[in-house]
This record gives structure tokens, C-alpha cells and sequence, in this order.
């Protein structure tokens, strides 16, 4: 960090900038030390006020010498790095994530209705500061500068959400030709720019009319889905091959329906397993829709996992870590493999069977070309009598950590070996051919500062996971491609604003953007 004319590398290694004549000069030397190993460093303090720009040039160069860095790696940022592309193959795909509720703004424009989104956000005391996403990062007016910022970090995917209320306002029938014509611009942007689009049909943000008439609570929502994703699939499927079908079900069913954390905002049990009953049948119904009509088409969808670990290894922790999983990890994805509910992890789950009709047990099944896997913690869990039927929650991650410093800025802990023991157990089951990793990043409160967002905590956390996806492509596991988390800072859902997830950071008052140190990494790890 920086403190007046002094860079305080860590508690042991300081260098004064007394002598620097530009804040780019700053910048160059910090990235120089940032990236050589400290233990070739002296200890204490470096003076750079005793030394010329040329003598420190030198010693530089000879301390690196001495650490076996080669001299034309000086001027690279960032570039000790304990893998590089090549290590991932040349056919794994590198990517970013956004969804359109996060980014898009214009909520009301050019004839989009509101989404359940909308409502929720406008209600007050639900979203931290009472902020919403009316304007989020402007992307529908601002999306060539944000899809030249993808294509300028050297990544090969854009992946974005429609948002269903502007293509079909009243949740189904009419079409609102605005709403299609603005993603085929952004298709077409993305594709000029040498990208590949891959879009996500439904992140989150249902038409609030669909929900006045019970949202995914209401079987309805079967044909009402599928008429959409007919229609997306139709009109893009010439130009758009990778299709995913949902983002997180777990969440948005979850939090939405059982916690009223998100919108719509329900708190209750009963409606939570029939959403969660309907999703899975829209999860087969519609992938089936998207294959018949895209032609050469690769359809996936995307499940929000998280290594369960028990407490202790006391019985009582130990099952209420498998009821955790089979909630946070299997309840979406076994039935599509055509294994049911996981009422082996949550004998509760024997109650879903009140909710079925005949023939769901194989609407249910769906063969996906590949599997989206989004990681950002773990969790610990331990026996609790709270909530009831559940009988577990999660310990908080502040107790598994040294130091509160350990923590993201949403309060996550970070623990890289997560995703490789989630991509493991994906590798064990038959059927899985193909995965992408579709979210994986952090948050961190992210400053700029004479131009520079200098965000190393979010370099080392891409480096610690990505080793761990790594792990896992070399012990076999099929998977290809890896997409970040996020694009840009954006609206995150009931915390607002302040949490800051982007490669590139917005300053939501003007809409300036600026890539970050992290973002210039992935430049020069995929060039």
C-alpha cells in the first residue's frame, strides 16, 4: 500500500518514493517489487532518495538476476505466476460473466416491463443503502466500451443474461421488438469483436407479472418458460451456440421463496419446494426446446456449489453437512442426471414427491453438452436446531479465519481447495463429459488512485483457484474453460453497491471504467 512518499510492501519491506517524479514511475516500481520474491530483498528500508532512477534500474535488475528472473520479464506485471495459458490447453475457453439485471439499467426503457427485481429493489429496506439497479453500469447505452474491454484482457467468451422482460413484457405472447433488437446489437458487437457470446436464459429476474400470478411457485410457469426460451432460441440460435438455461437455481429459489432475502421476497417452505420442483422440470423441458433449435447447439446450465465440510467429526455435524450438500450441491443437478431427489442426503426431500405428475420423473432428465460449475467458498457446517426440519446451519466464516483480513469483502472465506474437491466430485458422476467453471471471483473494497486500481488480493485469489481447476484438469477431470466474476463492479443483488467483484471498476456516479491490475493480469496471462 501506499502512505504518503512510502510503499509499504509488507511489515518488513518498505521503499520511500521520494524521488519518483510521476505517479506512473510509482506505479512501474511497485509493480517491479510486487512481483520479485522478497527473501532476495534486503530487509528494512530501501532509500530510493539516495539512489538515481538509473542506479535503482540497475540494483533492481541485479537483485532479479540473483532471484533467476530473467530481465525481460521485468517490465510484465504480475508475471510470477505458478502456471501460464499454455498449462489449460489450447481449447480451454477463458471468459467473463455479467447478468443483465446487474449491469443493463433502462429499467423502463423502450418497452421493458418490471421484473421481480425491479419491485423488490424499489421496496424500501430490502437492498443495503436502499440502492437499486434502475441505472446499475448503463451497459444498454454503454455496451460497445464494456465488450472492447473484454476483447482488450484477451478473453475468448462473453457471457451474458437476457432479461426476459424485454423481450416479452407480459411474461408471454406479444414481443417487444426494442428488447430483441438490443441483444442482437450486443450479439453482433460481441462476434465483431472476435468473441464468443454465450448466453444465459434466465438470471434471475422474472417478470413481475408472471410472479403476481405465483412465479415459479405456479406449475404455469412450465409452458411459460418454455414459450420464452422457443422464442430466444429461435431468434439468436443462428448466431449464439452455447446456451445456458439457468443461473443458479439453488439461489434464486432459495433465497427468493424460502429465505425472502431476494426477490420476490417469500419466506416460505411450501412454495420453495414447489419452485424448486418446477425449476427442475423447466431445467429438462427447456434445454430439450434450445437443442431442437439451435442448430449445432451446446446447452448447459449452471449450479452454484460449495465443498461441505462438518464441523467436527461428530455424527451430528457429519449429517448435517449431508443434508447441507444435498441442498447447496445436489438438488438440481442429480435429477438431471436421472437420479432424483437426494433423499439419501435430506430424508425431507421425500415430501417432493406430493408435487409430481405423471411423466415429470423423465421431463426431469436432461443430458446436458456441458456442465456450469460456479464456486466462491466453502462451508462448514454444524449440527442446529435452526432452522427445524433442516437441523443445520453454517458456522461463520469470521471463526475459521485468523484475521478478519482473510476475508473477502462479502465476508467469504477463501478457500481455493473448494473448487478442486467440487470439480472432483463432479468428475465422479456418469454422465458429466464436459464442465465449465461459468463464476469464480472475489470482492474487495477496490480504490482508484491516480489511475490505478492496484487489487493484488484479487490476482492472488484467480492464482490459488486457478491452480486448484488445474489440479483437476491434470487428475483428469473434463474441465474446459474458466469464466470470471465478474466483468465490471455491478449491482450485487441485496448488498448494492459496495461490494466490488470486477475486472474493470466503475465509478457509478460518472460510469468511467477502468481495468484493474487484476484485469491487466488476465492480459497478459491469455496474450
Amino acid at each position: 500500500m501506499v502512505h504518503g512518499n512510502e510503499l509499504i510492501v509488507d511489515k518488513k519491506f518498505h521503499f520511500h518514493f521520494t524521488s519518483c517524479s510521476t505517479k506512473v514511475e510509482q506505479l512501474f516500481y511497485l509493480c517491479l517489487i510486487q512481483n520479485l520474491n522478497t527473501k532476495y530483498l534486503s530487509s528494512g528500508f530501501i532509500q530510493y532518495n539516495s539512489m538515481n532512477r538509473r542506479e535503482f534500474a540497475r540494483n533492481t535488475l541485479i537483485t532479479a538476476l540473483a532471484a533467476g528472473v530473467a530481465p525481460s520479464l521485468l517490465a510484465k506485471p504480475y508475471f510470477q505466476n505458478p502456471f501460464n495459458k499454455a498449462d489449460f490447453g489450447d481449447d480451454f475457453l477463458w471468459g467473463v460473466a455479467t447478468a443483465a439485471y446487474q449491469i443493463e439499467g433502462a429499467w423502463d426503457a423502450d418497452g421493458k416491463s418490471p421484473s421481480v427485481w425491479d419491485t423488490f429493489t424499489h421496496k424500501k429496506g430490502k437492498i443495503k443503502n436502499n440502492e437499486n439497479g434502475d441505472i446499475a453500469c448503463d451497459f444498454y447505452n454503454r455496451y460497445p466500451e464494456d465488450i472492447e474491454n473484454i476483447r482488450r484482457m484477451n478473453f475468448d467468451v462473453n457471457r451474458f443474461s437476457l432479461a426476459w422482460t424485454r423481450i416479452k413484457p407480459e411474461g408471454t405472447g406479444k414481443v417487444n421488438p426494442k428488447g430483441v433488437d438490443f441483444y442482437h446489437r450486443v450479439i453482433d458487437k460481441t462476434l465483431e469483436k472476435g468473441l464468443q457470446p454465450w448466453l444465459t436464459l434466465y438470471h434471475w429476474d422474472l417478470p413481475q407479472c408472471l410472479e403476481d400470478k405465483g412465479g415459479w411457485a405456479n406449475r404455469d410457469v412450465i409452458n411459460w418458460f418454455s414459450e420464452y426460451v422457443d422464442f430466444c432460441t429461435r431468434e439468436y440460435g443462428d448466431k449464439v451456440k452455447n446456451w445456458m438455461i439457468f443461473n443458479e437455481p439453488a439461489a434464486f429459489t432459495g433465497l427468493g421463496y424460502m429465505a425472502g432475502m431476494h426477490a420476490p421476497g417469500k419466506m416460505s417452505f411450501g412454495k420453495f419446494k414447489k419452485a424448486v420442483h418446477h425449476v427442475v422440470i423447466c431445467q429438462g423441458e427447456a434445454s430439450r426446446i434450445a437443442k431442437k433449435n439451435v442448430a449445432d447447439g451446446q446447452i448447459g446450465t449452471t449450479f452454484s456449489v460449495s465443498s461441505v465440510h462438518p464441523k467436527t467429526q461428530s455424527e451430528k455435524h457429519i449429517k448435517a453437512a449431508a443434508r447441507m450438500d444435498a441442498i447447496f450441491n445436489r438438488l438440481f443437478i442429480e435429477p438431471s442426471l436421472g437420479m432424483g431427489y437426494p433423499v439419501d442426503g435430506w430424508k425431507h426431500l421425500r415430501t417432493m414427491e406430493k408435487y409430481f405428475q405423471p411423466g415429470d420423473e423423465e421431463k426431469m432428465k436432461f443430458k446436458f453438452d456441458f456442465y456450469g460449475l460456479q464456486n466462491y467458498f466453502r462451508t462448514v457446517a454444524q449440527f442446529s436446531l435452526f432452522p427445524p426440519i433442516m437441523w443445520a446451519n453454517q458456522v461463520k466464516p469470521k471463526k475459521l479465519v485468523n484475521s478478519t483480513d482473510e476475508l473477502t469483502d462479502m465476508g467469504w472465506e477463501i478457500y481455493p481447495e473448494g473448487i478442486y474437491e467440487m470439480l472432483k466430485k463432479w468428475g465422479t458422476y456418469k454422465g458429466i463429459d464436459k464442465i465449465i467453471v461459468t463464476e469464480n471471483g472475489s470482492a474487495w473494497p477496490d480504490k482508484v488512485e491516480n489511475g490505478v486500481v492496484n487489487d493484488q488480493k484479487r490476482i492472488e485469489f484467480f492464482k490459488g483457484y486457478l491452480e486448484q481447476v488445474l489440479k483437476a484438469k491434470r487428475e483428469g477431470v473434463p474441465v474446459k474453460g474458466y469464466f470470471v466474476w465478474t466483468l465490471m463492479d455491478n449491482f450485487e443483488w441485496a448488498e448494492g453497491y459496495h461490494p466490488r467483484f470486477g475486472l474493470v471498476h466503475v465509478d457509478f456516479a460518472t460510469q468511467v471504467r477502468t481495468i484493474k491490475n487484476s484485469g491487466l493480469w488476465f492480459q497478459e496471462l491469455l496474450k
